[in-house]
């Protein structure tokens, strides 16, 4: 791939951020309920819904994890914009399957068929901060990642109200409608430069090795992985925390969803803020104080205070871990040559997702001897993030 900054890089942004954001929203759709899925399919113990919920969703992630880099690669030599497309068609195809499986191990297999094709996230961020001129790289990412957390703010409680009113099968579908949707708007809306060019010459993608030369890419791997670890870790514990600082029962499903809207729309805010500070202040500067202020916001979910307060401590917790989380992605990415962007862009998602599946169980062995010991072990990953950055990171 030649890198070349395309003049219609507004018009792909566009493209990629909104086909983004209905893929994250139509896959949030169903997932959270695949539990009550399960118990449609015939299983009524407790321990074995738990189970097969448990291994259903975490197997995506993992393979996903195993596979980007594999994706990336593919995608240096046949293009980008072919690869997103096939990653959407595929989702098509699996969540169609999804609403006619019979038993529980169809569903698992289906959910391991998504991992393997899956991965559009990756490349679609790498679309958007090639297409953008440099300058304005920081605000590409921004918006992808931005689409990236909103999707699943929304997809849930759209799903539940179309499970509630068609069930859960049709909502399968309604979510293959959705990801037929985004892939149309990749295939008609994006336009890709020097592809047919670059198709027909060998491509030499970068090995690690070569990656690792890179300066900080190694700490920006860590830092991926640090940053989602927390983010994710007050998933699994929340609901349960909400009832130990006195939350009554009948409110806790509902301000849980609350608090998780807020982090949600609150690191989407960082997310789009992160180019304007990278503009005026250092990277490891910006890093290093949005990790900070999330770090005031876990310490405070550890005092256990007021459902009110709470919700306010959920701005500062959010918005900091989406701008440092944008900023790195930033940094990286102008760090490294377009040449190596996409695998490059491969291994930070796999520590990503490493992340998302390492993060709820260590916060379910942490919640499971203190609820309260999850947020002051956050608060302190996120100071030793901040150190990190503020000693290592340079340049």
């Amino acid at each position: 791939m030649s890198g070349v900054v395309s003049s219609d890089w507004r018009r792909n942004q566009a493209a990629v951020t909104v086909a983004t954001f209905i893929g994250f929203t139509a896959f949030t759709l169903v997932m959270p309920f695949l539990p009550l899925y399960f118990e449609q399919l015939g299983l009524h113990d407790t321990s074995a819904i738990a189970i097969w919920s448990g291994v259903s969703l975490g197997v995506t992630p993992a393979i996903t994890a195993a596979m980007a880099p594999v994706w990336a690669r593919m995608a240096d030599r046949y293009g980008r914009k072919l690869m997103v497309a096939r990653s959407l068609a595929s989702f098509v195809l699996v969540m169609a399957a999804m609403a006619f499986v019979q038993q529980p191990w169809q569903v698992l297999a289906l959910r391991c068929l998504l991992g393997l094709f899956a991965g559009y996230g990756t490349i679609a961020m790498t679309m958007a901060a090639d297409s953008a001129p440099p300058q304005h790289m920081a605000t590409a990412i921004g918006w992808v990642q931005t689409a990236q957390r909103l999707g699943p703010a929304l997809g849930p409680i759209i799903g539940g109200a179309l499970a509630a009113v068609l069930g859960i099968r049709v909502t399968f579908l309604v979510a293959a409608a959705g990801y037929l949707v985004a892939f149309l708007i990749v295939v008609i809306g994006y336009r890709e430069a020097g592809v047919d060019a670059d198709r027909d010459a060998p491509a030499v993608s970068p090995t690690f090795g070569e990656l690792r030369a890179v300066p900080h890419f190694v700490l920006y791997l860590g830092l991926v992985f640090s940053l989602q670890l927390v983010d994710r870790s007050i998933g699994p514990v929340l609901p349960l925390y909400l009832g130990e600082i006195g939350t009554s029962a009948a409110r806790v499903p509902f301000l849980s969803g609350l608090l998780f809207t807020v982090v949600a729309c609150a690191a989407a805010l960082g997310n789009q803020v992160a180019g304007w500070f990278l503009q005026r202040w250092p990277a490891a500067g910006v890093v290093t104080t949005s990790a900070a202020v999330a770090m005031a916001g876990a310490a405070g979910f550890a005092v256990g205070p007021a459902v009110g307060v709470l919700l306010l401590l959920a701005v500062p917790f959010g918005f900091g871990i989406g701008v440092a989380t944008t900023a790195i992605y930033t940094v990286a990415g102008r760090a490294i040559s377009p040449r190596q962007r996409n695998v490059a862009f491969g291994y930070l998602t796999r520590a990503y997702l490493v992340g998302l599946a390492v993060s709820p169980v260590v916060a379910g062995l942490i919640g499971s001897l203190s609820m309260r010991a999850v947020f002051v072990v956050d608060a302190a990953g996120l100071a030793v993030v901040a150190w990190v950055v503020r000693r290592h990171m340079r340049g």
